[in-house]
Formats: structure tokens, sequence, C-alpha cells
């Protein structure tokens, strides 16, 4: 028996299973020619990011797309950083929006899939099988290194001026210990890690064809990385490889961040003598800052979009921030939306390599535009049990005053909707209070501003008038002829073409008419079809606001 294999003995005596048993465990999955095996891999420290998001449907729609596998994955081996409902914000998340893999955790306690188990704690053995063998093979060493002997060799490559720093050549002190001087620190409880004995030169540099961003090229890695920390857990270097090998990741795609860390990565894979995955950096998510209107990345801090909790709470619709999303990943989303306009998402033919290599700008405005146009087209049942859904956990009064009626909330909903040419109105169901409010006189504020073409006096003859003809009963043709009746004695006329050749010749037309009755009635000047709000509103109830609505312009006169 050599050293090193005597050494693998003394570090992992107690660990029985080899890399060889989890080979034939996690065998080759047998896939289609071109299936694309994929990984969402996040850490259970914090909210899911929008950038995650970003990355996760990347995965997936590369997955399927190609016939393949995408495995979500939790990386739970920095503890020091983990929160207690990181996990559950993570799952919740991609529920929220509709994104589900293939394979992986599920929720809390719950995972499908053969290759797990996918959270890292759970995957100690395997680490220990690599790492085993990689000490047997005089490929990783035991690191005895206290954290100030570490400040005290940065300091000093500081002081000598070293190109960079590290626990590599020369500074690696416990590199080249015996088998002898390793055994008795062990016997003597010294604690240690277990690093990477690395192979690289200064000198060299490696190239490796990313498929977003093409020919890189990267120097060699020569720093002894840690790989497992002195409780026996892998960093995230070593266990990224070992779950990729043994997950049978065939594409690992991550965002541009981890350029930084390929060198070691590919350096790691060959020294496990795994096959070594292709790799796609993906660009990050950028938005225009608001103080000096430069691109920067998201900002925790600033921003409360980069969580996609915010997405929740505002009550973005699920399909819409996917669709906007899509056209951040492809260029060719929007194209291939317009040919398919009633299509699954998922069936877009996405491609990594029509990725763009450069930061994406994430933009709220043409994310409204198109949640607005997805919401347009929704059923209002649909609407409804969306909204219904969402006040329940975000607003307890709309959640109320919907409870109290529903189909009256339906019939709202339903105004000018279901038709050729809906309108777009709604881009968030946080948005569905206010725009519901003058229905419900609990929440209906009064406002009798009028337009600057209109007086108070003539708002109220407008008023008067009207209030002799109204019938709720009225069908739509009829309504409205009722309302051009009342413009001509009342100086306006009922044709706008009229109107706008001989302005001078009155003072208004049946638009300004109609538009101080929806004022009267609703306090805005724009709202959906008003002789469905009336019919909805009932006759009682119209008359009431027509009479304060008369009393508060002639106070004004």
């Amino acid at each position: 028996m050599t050293d090193n294999e005597k050494l693998a003995e003394l570090l992992f005596g107690d660990t029985d299973k080899t890399v060889e048993y989890f080979e034939e465990k996690y065998p080759p999955r047998q896939l289609p020619e071109g299936a694309r095996v994929t990984r969402f891999a996040p850490s259970p420290t914090g909210y899911l990011h929008i950038g995650g998001l970003f990355g996760a449907l990347t995965d997936i729609l590369t997955a399927k797309a190609s016939g393949g596998v995408s495995v979500l994955r939790i990386e739970d081996t920095d503890k020091k950083r983990e929160v207690g409902d990181g996990l559950e914000a993570i799952i919740d998340g991609f529920e929220a929006f509709g994104l589900g893999f293939d394979e992986g955790v599920t929720g809390i306690g719950s995972q499908k899939g053969d290759y797990g188990p996918y959270i890292q704690s759970e995957r100690l053995e395997i680490y220990w099988a690599v790492a085993k063998r990689l000490v047997s093979e005089g490929k990783a060493y035991p690191c005895f290194c206290s954290a100030e002997e570490l400040d005290g060799l940065r300091a000093q490559q500081e002081k000598e001026g070293a190109a960079f720093g590290g626990y590599y050549g020369k500074w690696a002190k416990c590199r080249n210990l015996t088998y002898a001087q390793i055994e008795e620190k062990i016997k003597n409880g010294e604690q240690y890690v277990l690093r990477f004995r690395s192979e690289g030169s200064e000198d060299k540099r490696i190239v490796f064809d990313d498929i977003i961003k093409s020919k890189i090229e990267v120097p060699e890695n020569v720093i002894d990385e840690v790989l497992l920390k002195s409780n026996k857990i892998p960093t995230y270097h070593f266990a990224h490889v070992c779950d990729d090998h043994f997950m049978r990741t065939t594409h690992v795609i991550r965002g541009e961040e981890w350029l930084s860390s390929i060198a070691k990565h590919i350096q790691m894979f060959k020294a496990c003598g795994f096959r070594l995955p292709k790799y796609a950096h993906t660009p990050q998510i950028m938005k225009i800052d608001d103080e000096d209107g430069a691109k920067r990345k998201f900002s925790k801090r600033k921003d409360p979009e980069a969580a996609v909790s915010y997405f929740v709470k505002e009550g973005y619709p699920k399909e819409a921030l996917i669709e906007y999303l899509m056209g951040l990943l492809n260029s060719n989303f929007e194209d291939w939306r317009r040919a398919n306009p009633s299509a699954d998402v998922f069936t877009f033919p996405f491609n990594l390599k029509k990725m763009s290599a450069s930061g994406c700008l994430f933009d709220l405005v043409k994310l409204a535009d198109i949640s607005k146009n997805a919401v347009s087209v929704m059923k209002a049942q649909t609407v409804f049990e969306r909204v219904y859904e969402w006040a329940e956990d975000y607003d307890a009064e709309l959640y109320r005053l919907f409870s109290l009626d529903t189909e009256k909330a339906v019939q709202i909903l339903n105004i000018d909707r279901e038709n050729p040419k809906p309108r777009k109105d709604i881009a968030k169901w946080s948005q569905v209070k206010d725009y519901v409010s003058y229905f419900y006189s609990e929440i209906y504020e009064e406002n009798y501003s009028l337009p600057q073409n209109i007086n108070a006096r003539d708002a109220c003859k407008i008023i008067e008038a009207y209030e002799k003809i109204f019938d709720v009963d009225d069908d739509k043709q009829l309504w409205f002829d009722k309302i051009k009746s009342i413009c001509a004695p009342l100086g306006f006329t009922e044709n706008v073409k009229q109107y706008k050749q001989s302005p001078e010749e009155f003072k208004g037309h049946v638009g300004d008419v109609s538009t101080v009755i929806r004022i009267a009635l609703t306090g805005r000047t724009n709202t959906p079809d008003l002789h469905a709000i009336m019919r909805i509103l009932g006759d009682g109830e119209v008359r009431t606001r027509l009479a304060r609505a008369k009393k508060a312009f002639m106070e004004e006169i």
C-alpha cells in the first residue's frame, strides 16, 4: 500500500462506498440522441432572485427543446448563510410562475427522480468517496493551516508582491507533508481541510467553447482549492463537480459571474476522471438606474423587483412574466409568438446559441404592456379567480368585497372583455381594487373635477336633464340615444364630427355630455363601457350619485 493509499484510509477509513459503487448506482441516462440534462442549483440563503427565475427558465427550456431532463438541486452546504425559509421561498417562487422541473426537490421534505438525493447535505457519502480516491491518487491532501496562518500568508504575499493571492506553490505549506507528519498531526487532534493538489501552471492557459459566449481563454488554475471543509462538508466547487457527474448533467447553464471559476472546475473534472459537461454562461439581467440613467446590476437594497416575491405580491400574472423573460432569452421569441399566438410557451424551440452574450435589460414598462395584453384576453371568470386568490393573501379588503357578491365581481371584470378588441387596463392584480373601486361604496372616492371645456353650470344642467330620462333597463342603443337627445337643448352637438368642423358654434359634443355623467357616477373621465357600469350599479345607486354630483356642481356655481 502506498503512502497515498494509507493516507486515504487514515482520512476516510469509515467511508465504505466507492466511486465505482456510485457509478453503478447513477448510470448514464437512457435518453434520445442529443437530449440535454440541465440543472438549476440555488442555495437557500435568501429570496429567489429574478435572475434565478431567468436561469431556471433557461434550464427548463433547454431540456424541453431537446427531449431531455431538467433537475432542481439545492446546494445547502453553506449553513452559515442559510435562512430558515430559504428553500420554501425558492419552491414557492417557481410554483407561483408555473415552472416545474422533471426531477429534484419538489417541496419541503419531498423529492422525485432516480439520481437523488437532490439536496447536497444529503449526498455526503458521494463527496467522501470521490475525495478518498483523489487522496489515494495523490491529487488531494490535508491542510492544517489555521485562519491566522492563512491571514499571515496573504500578508506575506502582498509584501513580496505576489501576482495573486491564494494557497499555491511555495505558499502551500502543507502540500508536501509526509504521511508520518500528517498522521502525527491528526493524532494530536489538529483540525484540517482537504485541498486539491493543482497541477496548473501560471504561464499556461486553457481554451474552452462556451455555448453562449463562444471560445474563451483563461489562465490555468494553480490554487490548491479546498475540497472539504474541516467538518467534511464540501465546498461549492467540489460538490458541483461530483453532483453534475453523478446526476449525468450534460449542460451546465449558469450566470456569467461563474466564468472566473471555470478553470478550476475543468481541472477538477479531469482530475476526478469525469466527463466534462458543456458550459453556457448566461448574461446578467440589468436595469436602467433611475438616478443617472446608466445600466447596472439589480440591487437587493435598491430594487424591490430583484426578488421574484415582488412580482407575486404585486400580482403579475404568471404568463406575463414568463412571456417577458422569454423575449429576453431569445430575440426570435416575439416573431414566434406572433406566428403562434395561442401556443404553449414551452413549445417554443429555444436555442442557447441565440441568447445574447451581453447583459439583458429588464424593463418594467414593457413587462406591464405584455401583462396587459395577457390579462385582456383572459375570460372574466379566470381574471376573477386569479384576483380572488391573490387578494386572499395580499388585499383583505378587496377579498371581502368580492366575497360579498362573486357574481357581481365577475360582471364588473367582464365589462369590455371577451370581444375582438378588449380593453387593456389591468397589468397586475394589485391594480384591480382601484379599477373596480367605484362599484363599491365602501371604497368609492367621489371626484367631480371637470374637463376645462365644461363648467359647473353646464354640468349641473346635464345632470338635471339626464335624471329625467334615465332608465336602468334601457338597452345600449336607447341609452345612448337618450344621451344624444339632451345635447342640442343644452348647446351641445350629438355629432362629434360636426363639433370638430365648427367648435365655436357649440359648448361641446355628445362625448363631453357623457363624460359629465361618467364623472358623476365614477369620479373618472375614462372607464369601460358606461352603460354596463350603470346596469351593475343599479337604478337606486345611479340616481343617488347623480343627485350628489348635481349638488356638488351647484355649490361651485
